[in-house]
């Protein structure tokens, strides 16, 4: 798995504050960003995360390039539909005849399981082949190949959207493959807005507190019980 950042909103810091000063300001759009220092933006920011008020922080976009990750991760990523972008390689158009895949470490530290893994997928690249060779298209020929199979993503969400996605991606609970993509994507921003992204991570990081009831990790005390609401935790 590789996450790399791309691209991003220039200054993305500095825009999220200015967009919030704009709303307590009377200066116009155009001049909201004169005599801004970097202490005002970090309190600005600071003072937005306290509030809660993240909507400034939509004004921020972040760009990732992320390859080597599998079907099964993608179709767990476009559950994230809000302020969210996604291009994918394409296997309609993408000949899979030598197949890149992803073991997850469960398979791989078991030298038996692993055997057989590898000759399921090794059946199905045949098959697929196959099918290639019989004359199908690879857009019908495509529907044997395996969750397990790699494939390569640009993905952009603006800052709002990220603190959310890494609350959830980040959490313990969460399916390994998309955690660890998550970390590496929240390591990614953190390098270029730390401020914007100092206490991203899930709920038991930013807040001291857990929603995930009796699934809870134990990492924080503060479990709020599922169905008992927000003011009762256990």
């Amino acid at each position: 798995m590789e996450v790399k950042l791309i691209s991003h909103t220039p200054e993305p810091e500095k825009v999220v504050a200015a967009a919030a000063r704009l709303c307590y300001s009377p200066k116009s759009g155009s001049d909201i960003m004169e005599g801004f220092s970097e202490q005002d933006v970090e309190k600005f920011l600071q003072r937005l995360v306290s509030l809660g008020h993240t909507s400034p922080f939509e004004h921020a976009s972040f760009t990732f390039s992320i390859d080597g990750v599998s079907r099964a991760l993608s179709h767990q990523l476009v559950r994230h539909r809000i302020g969210v972008s996604f291009s994918q390689k394409s296997q309609r158009y993408v000949k899979e005849k030598a197949f890149a895949f992803v073991i997850p470490d469960a398979i791989q530290k078991d030298d038996a399981l692993k055997e057989k893994y590898l000759a399921i997928i090794d059946d199905l690249q045949g098959k697929y082949n196959e099918l290639l060779e019989l004359g199908i298209a690879p857009e019908d020929a495509r529907y044997i190949l395996p969750n397990a199979a790699s494939t390569n993503l640009i993905v952009t969400m603006n800052a709002r959207s990220l603190l959310h996605f890494f609350e959830l991606r980040c959490c313990t609970r969460a399916q390994w493959e998309i955690r660890k993509m998550a970390n590496l994507m929240l390591r990614e921003v953190q390098a270029v807005a730390p401020h914007l992204f100092a206490g991203a991570g899930p709920t038991c990081v930013s807040m001291d507190l857990c929603f995930e009831g009796d699934m809870c990790c134990g990492r924080t005390k503060n479990v709020v019980k599922r169905g008992k609401g927000t003011g009762e935790q256990g």
